[in-house]
């Protein structure tokens, strides 16, 4: 799992603590807990961290290069602490240069210091002076503020409020020395780091008084964090307070982001293919490039229904070009040799139809992802078809695709969370029906005479949603001022951590239509009735899966955690600023998320500043699934007018229906036949909230801006 940070461990420098049980063992037979970290490095491996440790020979550039999070736990000379007993406590003048230097591009650094500092023979004031940290020769004693009532065990409370603290209300540091900030290299003008925090300090009553204890620092692209203790973290004190908190927390946030930006617009051409690889993939990249061209050249002459009533011997030697371009391409896709061979027939007997209404049904039923679900495996889609949020015409699109299936998602599907449809995948290449707000690939969308037997597949490209929700998520979380989780910062900043992110989430969203008490078909969106209907079912779907996530990442899928972040800031951000104001299901289900968790206290703005209470989200969300299951369960026996105007009801608790609204003023006004009730829906029955109004102004044209984008 690449997204998630490498974590190196140093154990070639005479350090107190190791990630190795056994050796902690043999360090301190009487009591290994006093030298072992292994419960630390088990909780970050739960997050999804990889943890290694290093154990003999010098940190070098080469070394780090490997990693993403270097974290240095109290080194010591033999006299005064059991230790690993590998290499010298103090760190060679290339080795700083080297941290110093892997830092500065982007690494972190996670320095735990001890009491005492300057007996034990290590030289990390040296290292940790690199970055604008001093660390104090000093015990901190504080009798009013003390675990179990010993002096020298000292209780913290957060310094500052910052999301890297999230979730973190007290500390306790056993027997700690104390940090300073002083001016750095990189300080010329001998003034503290400019971006340096103090997280936790002392308190007016200890000696000494208000002095730091753990210290945050932005230095170059990476990160430093380092504490004036290393007891916090070991094994017989990492489940005190809020230290497992504190320690994911830290070690996230200092971790480098691997990956590049998304792309600005997704309209790549085959150039573009061709720079990212050689051989076979440029050959791949240049036949799709022409199969494109030609395709372009037809849109136009193609009018909604697929046909072409003008120009027509014009467009036929446009079929043909694009037929020979696909039995071309072919050769790359011998997984989808029938497929393809059956689109060149439909776009023969197209052209000998004189291009009336095109009738793709053959090639739609020889195309069939769902049993090819392999990670990686690429497809060349090509079909007449409109695309949902994008365009409404069903003109010839042709779309190079890639499969997202890694291992972990596999084994998911097939133990619990089958989802035989689910075909989660990325674009490559597509031709302009997709250059809009468009993210899914489904067979309804196909021109067929009719429809067939049944649909087995539904494509979701994985990699645009990921990225509009990075590229909205990030421009809502500065203009709200909200500070961010670590977990949260990474999730915003990773394209690949989005990516599967958005994988999990669709998967588990997707099967909870077939599940549980449900009064009417899920899939609700082809019947006629109000649209808050639709919307709760939109909604029901991910609060159901943010739950399925909180148990999942309690089993140590790391993903899971992320999905959490992912449903709450789309469904808070995008969703309801997204597209007209005209039956806007998802839109609604989004302020209806906010005012719910607005009204609870969960979410605060103010002072033109949005706060969340990160660990009340999850009680939160579950509290307002339970209303909507408690709808469906009791719709079950009531009529369908009932049951549209107990959901009426739900939903106008929190999100205020517009002034005029007919449904608004109760039963006795609504016109007696059906229909009529429902051509009563105004189109923004429930009008955004003077918040959400604001916010869509400031967003506009970000939102805008993730039309056609891809990562």
């Amino acid at each position: 799992m690449t997204a998630f940070p490498r974590v190196l461990f140093d154990e070639a420098h005479s350090e107190s603590w190791t990630v190795r049980r056994e050796v902690a063992e043999a360090i301190n037979p009487a009591h290994p807990d006093d030298n072992s970290y292994a419960r630390a490095a088990g909780l970050l491996r739960h997050l999804g961290h990889t943890v290694t440790a290093r154990t003999d020979g010098a940190l070098s550039a080469e070394v780090l290069a490997e990693q993403d999070v270097l974290v240095i736990a109290h080194p010591a000379g033999d006299r005064w602490e059991r230790t690993t007993g590998q290499g010298s406590p103090v760190f060679g003048a290339d080795e700083l240069d080297a941290i110093q230097s892997f830092v500065a591009a982007g690494g972190g650094l996670v320095v735990l210091a001890e009491e005492e500092q300057d007996k034990y023979g290590n030289n990390l004031a040296d290292l940790l002076g690199r970055f604008g940290v001093g660390v104090e020769h000093a015990t901190v004693r504080d009798p009013k503020h003390a675990h179990r009532g010993v002096a020298t065990w000292v209780l913290a409370r957060p310094a500052v409020a910052s999301g890297l603290l999230a979730g973190v209300r007290t500390a306790c540091f056993y027997r700690s020395g104390v940090l300073t900030l002083t001016a750095g290299p990189a300080e010329a003008d001998g003034g503290v780091p400019a971006e340096a925090t103090v997280l936790f300090a002392t308190s007016p009553d200890a000696d000494p008084a208000g002095a730091p204890l753990a210290v945050a620092v932005r230095y170059g692209r990476g990160r430093v964090v380092a504490f004036a203790d290393s007891d916090l973290f070991g094994d017989d004190s990492i489940d005190d307070y809020d230290h497992r908190a504190l320690w994911g927390n830290v070690v996230t946030w200092a971790a480098r982001v691997p990956g590049a930006e998304p792309g600005t617009h997704a309209s790549a051409t085959h150039e573009g293919a061709v720079a990212a690889g050689g051989g076979e993939r440029a050959g791949k990249a240049e036949v799709f490039a022409r199969l494109k061209a030609a395709v372009e050249e037809l849109r136009p002459l193609q009018v909604k229904d697929g046909s072409v009533p003008e120009e027509k011997e014009r467009a036929k030697g446009l079929v043909a070009r694009v037929a020979a371009a696909v039995g071309e391409i072919s050769g790359y896709f011998p997984h989808d040799a029938a497929y393809l061979q059956a689109v060149q027939d439909d776009l023969a007997t197209w052209a000998e139809q004189d291009l009336g209404v095109p009738d793709f049904l053959g090639s739609l039923e020889r195309f069939h992802p769902d049993t090819q679900r392999e990670d990686g495996l690429e497809h060349v889609v090509v079909f007449p078809m409109y695309t949902q949020n994008g365009n409404p015409d069903r003109n010839l699109e042709a779309v190079w695709i890639r499969t997202i299936w890694p291992d972990w998602l596999a084994a998911l599907e097939a133990g619990g969370y089958d989802n035989p449809m689910f075909v989660p995948i990325a674009f490559e290449d597509f031709t302009s029906g997709y250059d809009t707000h468009s993210a899914v690939l489904f067979p309804e969308t196909v021109a067929v005479r009719r429809a067939p037997d049944r649909f087995t597949w539904g494509g979701i490209f994985a990699d645009r949603e990921a990225a509009r929700f990075r590229r909205v998520s990030r421009a809502a979380t500065d203009t709200l001022r909200l500070d961010l989780p670590p977990e949260a910062e990474r999730l915003l900043a990773s394209q690949e951590l989005a990516e599967e992110t958005f994988v999990l989430w669709d998967l588990v969203h997707d099967r909870t239509h077939s599940h549980g008490d449900l009064p009417f078909d899920p899939f609700m969106i082809k019947q006629r009735m109000p649209y808050w209907l639709y919307s709760l079912e939109e909604l029901r779907c991910d609060l159901t899966a943010f739950g399925e996530a909180v148990k999942l990442a309690e089993q140590g899928v790391p993903h899971a955690r992320y999905v959490q972040t992912a449903i709450l800031f789309d469904r808070l951000f995008r969703f309801p600023i997204t597209g007209e104001r005209v039956r806007n299901y998802d839109g609604l289900g989004g302020q209806l998320l906010f005012a719910y968790l607005h009204r609870n206290d969960v979410v605060r703005w103010t002072d033109n500043r949005l706060t969340i209470d990160w660990e009340r989200v999850p009680a939160g969300v579950a509290d307002l699934r339970g209303e909507v299951e408690k709808l469906y369960r009791d719709s079950i026996d009531r009529s369908k007018l009932a049951h549209w105007l107990a959901a009426y009801e739900l939903v106008s608790a929190y999100v205020p229906a517009h002034p005029g609204s007919t449904w608004a003023k109760g039963v006795q006004a609504l016109p007696e036949e059906q229909k009529a009730k429902v051509d009563a829906v105004l189109a923004d029955e429930f009008p955004l909230s003077m918040f959400y109004e604001a916010l869509r102004r400031k967003l506009t044209d970000v939102v805008e801006s993730t039309k056609g984008l891809r990562a």
